[in-house]
């Protein structure tokens, strides 16, 4: 069996799971001050000490990580960046968190200029005097040399309590990303390391040592304690847990949408041939362009708990979230409120939800009837304005999938997948405006859970190769290996395969979802004096993106 939990802002989910089948299923309020009670309060709902001992695998999505992002409640980081020439480090994303020190290394991996110990020594003093506990330290190209990135560890490591590395994170050459990505995941590590420890405190609750994962944003789970290391990875874990769940609901060989109502926003995610769009370069987060390897989606701040309100005469619905439903004693209208009213959803005190109504009916001058309409009809356009405006945009640039680019792929879906608690109670009304044929899943509210247990566990390597230089580098691993002159690109592809898989055991992935598939290969001459001297080769590997073939043993 597996035990899947979604911690969301206002609720954590859980579903017990047998052969894909869900045998058990709950939902709890989330305290936000205490996780641990609310994942333990979210497994007994379902498990009993029996079903705990055939457990064979947890894993759980989490917006923490993302929410302190979002809401700007990041810890303090040394940020010690080694620019170089080229750029003008004003130019840099976080140039006034960042502090730029001599020493770089050419594109080639070559040492151009070295580190400047008195300046490290002075910069080292300086962080002890803010109290700069957590540092990243990022080098241009240190996806080719990281060996000044380590040489700064090294300076510092002594005073540090974690230092996150920029070559570690990804092998990517998107210097500015790269930047972003540093920051975010040392400004999270504390918090995410909180979780850390009280998951592991969570296993010894429950008596066992089952192999417990977190989701990541690309859809695939790590093991808990190697995301200790990599807490930037679990950003906008619950978005892909929405698109996990959805997945076998998924025509394949079909353009497909899938649309999450939760309490405060609908997250959007599109499907190209039965396979979920990718964020080519990174994801993005409150304006930080990052190297994340992330699955495309959108939101919009509406959701059914969503603020409802009236200003100039004038409908306005979210984006905040002020509380629940007044029909479940909330402060104010919601369109949960007008569903219930207009008995789409047979839930909560009507009574209370008829109050909400005549609320907003009273400054609209409208009848209760009218207003619950109103709110209801309004908040379907705003999503499905959002579809359309996703698609055209995604129109309007190469589409890349999970698995691979889709040249001249124009995207024209025909179905809807709608999950969260308000999707059943507005799937007409979507399939009216979207004029898609529209599908709500069996236990779609608790679809993100569901999504997280069945999902595979994925890892990337980048390689690149300078033959004339007889040199192979792995980035992620910080590792260099002399090569022949004639290395080529299946020498390349062969060393990276041997090394994801061992890396995807370490992770915790099975035996039966080691799909290995080349993401991306590049491979260019090298010239010098109109003679080909060598290759540099690049390939980009990857465990194939999934849910799990069959629960493990």
């Amino acid at each position: 069996m597996i035990l899947g939990i979604d911690v969301g802002g206002t609720h954590t989910d859980s579903v017990l799971m047998r052969n894909r089948e869900i045998i058990r299923k709950s939902k709890v309020l989330t305290d936000k001050n205490n996780i641990l009670k609310s994942v333990l309060l979210a497994t007994n709902a379902i498990a009993t000490s029996e079903d705990i001992k055939k457990l064979r695998r947890i894993v759980l999505s989490t917006t923490i990580s993302t929410n302190a992002v979002v809401q700007g409640q990041l810890d303090p980081v040394g940020l010690i960046v080694m620019s170089g020439p080229g750029v003008a480090p004003q130019d840099l994303p976080l140039s006034d968190e960042a502090v730029f020190v001599t020493g770089y290394m050419n594109h080639r991996g070559i040492e151009a200029e070295p580190l400047d110990e008195n300046e490290l020594s002075e910069l080292k003093s300086r962080f002890s005097e803010q109290q700069l506990n957590n540092m990243a330290i990022v080098g241009k190209f240190s996806t080719r040399n990281p060996v000044h990135e380590m040489e700064v560890l090294g300076f510092f490591e002594d005073k540090a309590k974690h230092v996150t590395m920029g070559h570690q994170l990804s092998g990517a050459l998107n210097f500015p990303r790269r930047i972003a990505t540093a920051y975010l995941n040392e400004s999270v590590w504390n918090l995410h390391s909180r979780l850390v420890e009280q998951l592991t405190t969570y296993l010894k609750e429950l008596g066992t040592d089952v192999p417990l994962f977190i989701l990541k944003a690309d859809g695939g789970t790590i093991e808990y304690k190697q995301s200790g290391s990599y807490p930037v990875q679990t950003i906008l874990s619950g978005p892909a847990a929405t698109i996990m769940g959805v997945l076998p609901f998924v025509p394949v060989d079909e353009d497909s949408v899938s649309i999450d109502v939760g309490g405060t926003t609908t997250d959007i995610a599109i499907f190209a041939d039965g396979a979920p769009l990718l964020e080519p370069q990174g994801v993005q987060i409150e304006g930080h362009k990052t190297l994340i390897r992330g699955l495309l989606t959108n939101s919009i701040g509406i959701g059914g708990d969503s603020h409802v309100r009236v200003v100039d005469q004038k409908l306005l619905i979210g984006p905040e979230r002020i509380g629940s439903a007044m029909a479940f004693d909330g402060p104010v209208p919601t369109p949960t409120d007008a569903m219930i009213f207009l008995g789409l959803a047979d839930i909560g005190d009507k009574e209370k939800a008829a109050k909400a109504m005549e609320l907003i009916a009273k400054e609209l001058n409208r009848t209760p009837a009218q207003a619950a309409q109103a709110i209801v009809d309004s908040a379907c356009k705003s999503i499905a304005d959002k579809v359309r405006s996703m698609i055209q945009e995604v129109n309007s640039k190469p589409v890349y999938t999970i698995h691979e680019l889709l040249e001249g792929k124009k995207l024209t879906p025909t179905k809807a997948i709608i999950v969260g608690g308000p999707a059943p109670y507005i799937a007409a009304k979507m399939e009216e405006l979207l004029a898609h044929a529209v599908i709500v899943p069996e236990n779609s509210e608790v679809i993100n859970a569901s999504g997280a247990a069945m999902a595979r566990t994925t890892v990337e390597l980048n390689l690149i190769a300078d033959t004339e230089a007889k040199q192979l580098s792995i980035a992620e691993e910080g590792m260099q290996a002399e090569i022949p002159r004639n290395f080529s690109v299946e020498d390349v592809i062969e060393v990276g395969k041997e090394r994801l898989i061992q890396k995807a055991r370490a992770a915790g992935a099975s035996e039966a979802d080691l799909e290995v598939e080349v993401a991306d290969c590049q491979s260019f001459n090298v010239v010098r004096g109109f003679n080909t001297t060598g290759k540099n080769i690049r390939v980009r590997l990857q465990i194939k993106p999934g849910l799990i073939k069959h629960e493990p043993i």
